[in-house]
Order: C-alpha cells, then structure tokens, then sequence
C-alpha cells in the first residue's frame, strides 16, 4: 500500500514538473493568471480536481 501511494506521489512530481520544465515562460503567464482569481474560485477549483480523482481511482479500482 505504502508503495503505491509513493509511486502515484512520484507520478504527481513529474506531471507537475513537466510544464515548468518544458515552457517556464507559459508556466509563469498561468501562475500570474491563477494568482488573479478570487478565492471562491481557486477552491472550486481545487474542489473539482479532487473529485475528478477520487472519480479515476474509483474507475481504476
């Protein structure tokens, strides 16, 4: 168990650092852009992509 949640931990680091590391100039320009929403925003954000997990662990599993 403990070995999948650090190999699905790994996959995350490298899929978040594949933008970065490839456009550093787009990366910055949506950074900037995230950083202009309002609060409510962010967390509905944040709201959707934990469920559009918890909804692709649930097909997986």
């Amino acid at each position: 168990m403990l070995d999948t949640l650090l190999m699905a931990l790994g996959l995350m680091l490298i899929l978040e650092g594949l933008l970065p590391m490839i456009s550093p100039r787009r990366w910055r320009s949506l950074f900037e852009q995230m950083l202009q929403l309002q609060e409510g925003q962010i967390r509905f954000f944040g709201m959707f992509m934990v469920v559009f997990g918890l909804l692709v662990i649930w097909l997986l599993a």
